[in-house]
């Protein structure tokens, strides 16, 4: 069964960078993926693409013809898409087995991912082909000042998560651009309360229930976590790969090589034990 990371998020956020470092990253350890574009309003790549979807529809096209400003313009591009998903996209996944690794750059219009129904399609195609995906949710890091931001952006990815009902991987992206890499911390391990709390200090006091609904439910239900992605750091990218692979059980079948399995006189190969 072959798999493949959707990768979402707002427009900024840096999701065709972690196209482009995973893609890197992945090439460095001898792993292959292949990069599928499916923003039709990309200008350029630096990593390479084995599909393209301005290649079916580019958003310049529908701009002159159809006289839509851009936001219109990627819908209908979308919409286009998703009624082309059994020819064009078929065609571009034909001969991929279980053993590759398919990564979909996606558009950054939210809506998107919280109520059109293109990607809902997208992935249940996906699904019906027998393909195993994960979200990976890419969130600005340096968007995250303080608590009412981070609780904007976990409910923009519950949202996307509950929509299109695939398991989640969120990323906090451009950490490595960060002065203090510490002031995530309190987001990583989130006190909801203090959360909370710090909303009620800015609110109208009117709001404070609902400022506590809110905590209560992502307290109470844990559905959202972030992991950080430090460019810059190969642990970092190996640990933001593992979390993928493990939401979609990619390389569980991989065969384990043990002491049992070493002849005598033969040296182990010790390059890619991780000591952590």
């Amino acid at each position: 069964m072959p798999h493949a990371q959707l990768v979402v998020g707002p427009a900024g956020s840096g999701k065709s960078t972690y196209c482009y470092n995973v893609h890197q990253h992945c090439q460095s350890i001898g792993r292959t993926v292949h990069v599928i574009n499916l923003d039709p309003a990309a200008d350029e790549f630096r990593y390479p693409v084995v599909a393209d979807v301005r290649e079916l529809i580019s958003l310049d096209d529908v701009m002159e013809e159809e006289e839509l400003g851009p936001n219109g313009a990627l819908m209908f591009c979308m919409e286009y898409l998703e009624d082309n998903l059994d020819d064009w996209l078929a065609d571009q996944l034909e001969g991929y087995t279980e053993d590759d690794m398919v990564i979909f750059d996606c558009p950054g219009q939210l809506e998107l991912y919280s109520h059109h129904s293109a990607f809902k399609s997208f992935t249940k195609q996906m699904n019906d082909w027998g393909w195993k995906m994960v979200c990976v949710y890419v969130l600005d890091s340096q968007f995250i000042t303080d608590g009412s931001k981070f609780i904007a952006g976990c409910l923009q990815a519950q949202s996307a998560m509950l929509h299109l009902a695939l398991p989640h991987v969120n990323i906090f992206s451009k950490v490595d651009m960060l002065e203090d890499k510490s002031v995530l911390d309190p987001y990583l391990t989130p006190d909801h309360a203090a959360l909370a709390a710090e909303l009620d200090e800015r609110m109208h006091p009117k709001y404070r229930k609902l400022n506590r609904a809110i905590a209560s439910v992502m307290e109470d239900f844990s559905l959202i976590s972030f992991v950080p992605m430090d460019i810059s750091d190969e642990d970092s990218m190996q640990f933001v790969m593992y979390q993928c692979d493990c939401a979609i059980g990619f390389g569980e079948d991989a065969d384990v090589r043990t002491s049992r399995d070493v002849e005598y006189g033969d040296e182990p190969d010790l390059s890619n034990l991780s000591l952590e």
